[in-house]
């Protein structure tokens, strides 16, 4: 009796199951308010930041704020090859997504939303960086986003790490760039908005600053706002700021001891 197994193809499993599918799929688009249970509209999520866990790289950080995890790692100051004599250095910022970071899996090649992100974290950075002291350098800053809850969270949590990282990797900085975001839902102002959250608001903003400094590095705002609930998301970031700093400052910290 001639055998069915075929050993030229990949055969399947012996024993199979069929798929279960959800009977109700769940809108996630629905412009219908959540409300919030495991947080207050003012209260950020919890963060988890761990500097130097690439150590193939001059520095890293990685960071988790529940459904949004992303790893970052910095290369240089590098020589610039093939590139005319400059004063100042030049920081490059590339954001790639994980095949299996959104609910549909994403294709390899990079898209809008990538070169997005990557404009908005780099004028984020740009200010703190003390570029003057790496002439005809390169900074290389590489966001690779496992888990993404929203386009504003990729743009706050990936600020954030890639400061901690350039901090890490030793780069001359003017101070710490941390980052938060703010939703206008009805007449309220959300802070830190999960992508159900943002799908539900009038307008979001995202705002990065060195609170050290008191500085504004950048703002990156869609959707429509009034120029009050503008100012109101401005102040509840720049507050959520400055907490934040404080984690990126003791996580910094406590890697330095522990590399000593």
């Amino acid at each position: 009796m001639q055998s069915t197994f075929d050993r030229r193809r990949i055969n399947g499993p012996e024993e199979s199951l069929p798929p279960v599918f959800i009977s109700e799929p769940q809108d996630t688009f629905s412009n219908t308010p959540v409300a919030r249970k495991s947080r207050k509209v003012s209260d950020i999520r919890p963060i988890f930041l761990q500097p130097g866990l690439i150590t193939q790289a001059n520095g890293s950080a990685y960071i988790e704020t529940e459904r949004t995890k992303i790893a970052c790692s910095v290369y240089g100051p590098r020589q610039s090859k093939n590139t005319a004599y400059n004063e100042k250095g030049k920081l490059n910022v590339e954001v790639k997504f994980a095949p299996f970071s959104c609910e549909h899996r994403r294709a390899p090649l990079r898209d809008a939303e990538d070169r997005s992100i990557a404009v908005a974290i780099q004028q984020a950075l740009l200010p703190s960086v003390q570029l003057e002291h790496f002439p005809k350098s390169t900074i290389d800053v590489f966001v690779i986003i496992l888990e993404a809850d929203g386009i504003e969270g990729c743009i706050a949590s990936g600020a954030i790490a890639a400061s901690t990282a350039l901090a890490n990797a030793g780069i001359d900085m003017y101070g710490l760039v941390t980052s938060c975001a703010a939703a206008v839902i009805e007449a309220d102002i959300w802070v830190d908005p999960t992508q159900e959250e943002s799908n539900t608001a009038n307008g979001t903003l995202v705002l990065s600053c060195m609170p050290a400094l008191g500085i504004v590095t950048n703002s990156w705002q869609t959707g429509r706002m009034t120029p009050s609930e503008l100012l109101a998301c401005i102040d509840a970031c720049s507050g959520r700021c400055t907490d934040i700093h404080s984690v990126v400052a003791q996580g910094l910290l406590n890697s330095a001891h522990d590399e000593t």
